[in-house]
């Protein structure tokens, strides 16, 4: 019984951070209902960027997430301005912009592996509190990633709700012609979203540097757990990709149980397979979606 408490912690501690991989990636989705993989490189330079600034220079871990989110917002941003838009520009086919989505996942990560290295990248001299509370054991770093999950899932409900770009926002996502038809301004909603998107993104990317290291392909991890996360949730709602990623965390948690620790990255994939056979508009999706 203890250790199906503690896998069912550890699951929701990991589903919280899926939860926020899938929130932002399935924002970028929902709105501009691009495939935005280069999210993946986004992740790993913003954490190799606090990297810099925490590890390297050795200045205050709030810094670090400041320069981490910076850095995530300018790359998303520009990845929007200079690749995806002249697309959208020149009505590309929709395969057009998935190709060049993963063309610049391969440059923007081997860039990275070019001005860092290969090796894992720490940041030394910290130290977490342990917690135990009865037979359960926990550290700060995962109270930090469901604490950041809380907050920043509500403060994007707030903003999606209660603000008139995230009412914006929440129209373009429903039906981005007609939002356009109504006079919303298209082009600026999207920018926003890639810069809400890629600034939640860098939160789990410095959490999972404090906690586990940096590494180049440490963003494809990032990228197909928040795109599972989505699908499982359902393309288009973005409460379905935070339900999606505790999801997810659970059963691969859950999974350890029977199954040997060297399997755990497989589970994934089972259960992205899983999700297409059975259901494959997701739990919160539609057949129309």
């Amino acid at each position: 019984m203890d250790l199906l408490l503690q896998l069912l912690v550890n699951g929701f501690i990991n589903g919280s951070h899926y939860a926020l991989l899938g929130v932002s990636f399935g924002l970028i989705f929902a709105t501009t209902r691009i495939v935005h993989f280069a999210y993946g490189p986004v992740f790993t330079v913003a954490a190799y960027c606090g990297w810099f600034v925490s590890g390297a220079m050795g200045l205050p871990v709030v810094l670090g997430f400041a320069a981490a989110i910076g850095a995530a917002v300018v790359l998303g941003v520009l990845s929007y301005l200079v690749v995806y838009r002249p697309l959208e520009l020149n009505n590309a086919p929709h395969l057009v912009p998935l190709i060049a989505s993963l063309g610049l996942y391969i440059v923007i990560e081997n860039m990275v592996g070019i001005v860092f290295g290969s090796g894992v990248r720490v940041v030394d001299d910290l130290s977490y509190e342990i917690f135990l509370v009865g037979p359960l054991f926990f550290t700060e770093i995962h109270v930090w990633q469901v604490a950041s999950f809380v907050i920043l899932g509500l403060a994007l409900f707030a903003f999606l709700r209660h603000t008139r770009y995230g009412k914006a926002i929440l129209a373009m996502t429903d039906n981005a012609e007609m939002a356009r038809v109504i006079g919303i301004d298209t082009f600026r909603i999207t920018i926003l979203v890639f810069v809400i998107g890629s600034a939640i993104s860098a939160v789990p990317a410095m959490l999972i540097l404090l906690k586990d290291g940096g590494s180049t392909h440490m963003g494809f991890a990032a990228v197909f757990m928040g795109f599972v996360a989505v699908f499982i949730g359902g393309i288009g709602s973005l409460k379905g990709a935070a339900v999606g990623g505790f999801v997810l965390g659970l059963v691969e948690s859950l999974g350890l149980w029977q199954i040997p620790t060297e399997w755990q990255n497989s589970i994934a994939f089972v259960v992205l397979f899983l999700m297409i056979m059975l259901r494959p508009q997701g739990l919160f999706g539609t057949n129309r979606t």
